[in-house]
């Protein structure tokens, strides 16, 4: 399982990625086609076209780190219901660790997640004023 802090942000390039490409050319990807901040520390997918290959781009600490992994059989399971004029989705890190293992996460059930209420937003139960309880 990845653990990534929630300040950091996963882009899955939707178009398939010509997987000689490395540093500059993903970097060039990130800035020219997801119009997004290449030194931000989020990171960034690329599948190749036969989608047997992936790789990861982020910046730390003063450079580049690319990851890149090759499935000896099969292929990695994209999202199925993308419309062509999208470039990049959003996933989470249980995501990614599904992806980078072959896994189709579109199949997984995620459970509803909790989050607590925003301030101003909270409505307390409503109190029974004593002496107002219902007889059964």
């Amino acid at each position: 399982m990845l653990t990534l802090p929630p300040s950091v942000k996963i882009y899955l390039c939707t178009a398939p990625t010509d997987m000689r490409k490395g540093h500059d050319g993903l970097s060039a990807i990130v800035q020219n086609q997801l119009q997004a901040d290449v030194f931000s520390g989020h990171f960034f997918v690329f599948v190749s076209r036969r989608g047997n290959r992936v790789k990861v781009l982020f910046w730390d600490n003063g450079g580049f780190v690319l990851i890149y992994k090759r499935l000896e059989k099969g292929r990695f399971r994209m999202p199925k219901s993308l419309s062509t004029d999208v470039v990049s989705v959003r996933l989470q890190s249980s995501q990614l660790a599904l992806l980078l293992d072959g896994i189709d996460y579109s199949k997984v059930k995620n459970p509803p997640r909790w989050r607590p209420p925003q301030p101003g937003h909270f409505s307390p139960p409503p109190v029974t004023p004593p002496g107002a309880e219902s007889k059964r």
